[in-house]
């Protein structure tokens, strides 16, 4: 079902720069309400939908393009956070309750990718992401289990946060960075020589990060780590880049969009806490957004990255 153009939503023009991203007549559009925390949207190209999150609803969502139905994919889902899609098409999955990372093989069955690290369990893998070479970069905050609404309460195993990589080869996991206070969204840059993480240990700490931070890859390990930029409304949470390496991240008051230099140069305006997005459609313009309780999308002028 189409919901229209909502109140609330349109886009905040900070530099010249944003006005060529935009379409000329383009509008955001609320596809589909009523989750209670939507998160990880994820498309897939070949059906032409959209997997996404409802943490606390303990389910995982489907929007199909074809005809903007949206029908429940996966009941219960161990309380599912990020997702994304392998290079081999394949579903990757964080889950909260269960405390892993898994994949949906293209039978349906699931495989664990990770789930513990010199035998403890993780705290509850949060946002993935695919590098080309087949490893998953994924982060471990501790959201899912600080309490039952969007996972099952439990003391941390591991006692810190941090940002883990799966070799893609042998399956080895690897501590990758460990000074996060709440390491949550991540994505790479265009040609995959930078990675961006964010951080949101201000929703637990007074004065505690609310940035994205940017590093440089160099095969396995990670180096440098400074702030890329500093969240004005809310925290950060999940983001993706469009292909000439602007940010494109959520926020308190819709989606912010940032220079490769770190300059915010506009808004997207959701009348909602945005979560999460995720590029889509055929041509990948069209920028997927996870509100708080809905699904909205917007056509813009400029392609993402997978």
């Amino acid at each position: 079902m189409f919901y229209g153009e909502p109140e609330g939503t349109g886009y905040e023009i900070l530099d010249k720069r944003f006005e060529q991203l935009k379409t000329g007549h383009g509008r955001v559009e609320r596809l589909w309400t009523g989750a209670r925390w939507t998160e990880g949207p994820a498309w897939f190209p070949a059906g032409r939908y959209l997997l996404f999150s409802d943490i606390p609803n303990n389910r995982m969502m489907r929007f199909d393009e074809t005809d903007g139905s949206v029908s429940t994919f996966r009941q219960p889902s161990n309380n599912s956070n990020g997702n994304t899609r392998d290079f081999q098409g394949r579903l990757v999955s964080c889950e909260h309750l269960a405390r892993r990372v898994t994949r949906t093989e293209h039978d349906g069955s699931i495989t664990v990718l990770a789930s513990h690290l010199d035998g403890k369990r993780f705290n509850s893998p949060n946002d993935v992401v695919v590098k080309s070479d087949g490893s998953i970069w994924f982060t471990d905050p501790s959201y899912g289990i600080l309490a039952d609404y969007e996972g099952g309460r439990a003391e941390s195993e591991i006692g810190r946060c941090n940002v883990y990589r799966i070799d893609g080869q042998s399956g080895d996991i690897t501590l990758v960075a460990d000074d996060f206070e709440k390491p949550n969204g991540l994505a790479f840059s265009p040609d995959e020589s930078l990675l961006y993480i964010a951080d949101t240990g201000a929703s637990h700490l007074v004065n505690g990060p609310k940035h994205i931070r940017r590093f440089k890859v160099d095969g396995a390990r990670l180096r440098g780590g400074e702030v890329f930029a500093t969240c004005t409304a809310g925290l950060f949470d999940g983001f993706r880049l469009d292909s000439d390496g602007r940010i494109w991240t959520s926020a308190a008051d819709g989606v912010h969009c940032y220079e490769p230099d770190g300059t915010l140069i506009g808004k997207v305006l959701i009348p909602e806490l945005v979560a999460n997005v995720s590029w889509g459609g055929a041509k990948l313009n069209r920028l997927f957004i996870c509100g708080t309780t809905s699904l909205y999308s917007v056509y813009l002028s400029v392609n993402g990255t997978r």
